[in-house]
């Protein structure tokens, strides 16, 4: 007989995700997959590799008028630190849209990149960072989801121990030193930083 819940095919639906304590939840556990040579979590019962890899973060260290636009974090983690805006690259786009997004949704500013500032490697937490110099195209910001408040501040304003990452202080750092220069080479994490 044939079953009519999956529009007359007689291949079986694909299996849909469940939650914990289901009857048959899968069940993973760590080995080396065949033509790898990492340990990966591999279902027990189906053979499925869950991949695990670095995520790319996007943003800028944003200058007007010789002050720097920094965000204060309405999200965890780090919630009330200051932060450049920054964040996860989304599926189909470049690292530059991707920065621009990212100021557009934290501080609701528009603005013009210039370059790459750093690179920033951070293994423990899998995440490798691409930081851009850039300029607000308007004067016009405002803290949008992710931000409790956002504000310029003049580098001795900057609340420098409440800033919420190591590479917020390594990129604004960073910045300033080659901040009248035209063209630079990348930085990466500062000695012994990773």
């Amino acid at each position: 007989m044939q079953d009519d819940s999956n529009g007359g095919n007689e291949r079986a639906a694909e299996p849909k995700p469940r939650e914990a304590g289901a009857a048959d939840d899968v069940a993973f556990s760590r080995r080396v997959p065949t033509g790898d040579n990492l340990p990966r979590d591999i279902c027990d019962r189906c053979g499925f590799i869950h991949y695990v890899n670095p995520r790319i973060v996007v943003g800028s260290v944003v200058l007007h008028e010789g002050k720097f636009l920094l965000c204060r974090r309405s999200i965890e983690p780090r919630r009330g630190y200051w932060t450049l805006p920054a964040g996860f690259m989304e599926q189909g786009e470049t690292t530059e849209e991707g920065a621009r997004r990212e100021a557009r949704e934290e501080a609701n500013a528009d603005i013009e990149l210039r370059d790459v500032l750093a690179i920033y490697n951070i293994p423990r937490i899998a995440q490798v960072q691409i930081m851009y110099r850039a300029s607000l195209r308007t004067p016009h910001f405002s803290p949008g989801e992710e931000s409790l408040e956002v504000d310029l501040f003049g580098w001795d304003d900057i609340p420098w121990n409440e800033l919420a990452f190591p590479s917020v202080y390594w990129a604004l750092t960073q910045f300033r030193s080659v901040m009248d220069k035209d063209a630079i080479a990348p930085f990466t994490n500062p000695e012994g930083e990773n």
